[in-house]
């Protein structure tokens, strides 16, 4: 009976989309401090304008990701 329980939990849809945001996150994140780290050291721009860029990035790029996903399970 667990079994069943944990494998509906693991097939409920927000569940879904949460454990691929978490991974997203985490590979995008990890890239974004390299990153971050190469710009303050090797060019003038502002550490902080990158960031704000990254995160406004990281969302449109994600909702686009989400949406091709949810296109791709239609078909």
């Amino acid at each position: 009976m667990s079994d069943s329980k944990i494998h509906n939990f693991l097939e409920n849809k927000i569940v879904k989309s949460f454990i691929a945001y978490s991974i997203f996150r985490a590979f995008y994140g990890f890239g974004i401090l390299i990153v971050t780290y190469f710009i303050d050291k090797e060019t003038i721009i502002p550490w902080w304008l990158f960031l704000i860029f990254s995160m406004i990035f990281s969302r449109v790029l994600f909702k686009k990701i989400k949406k091709r996903k949810e296109m791709d399970n239609t078909l």
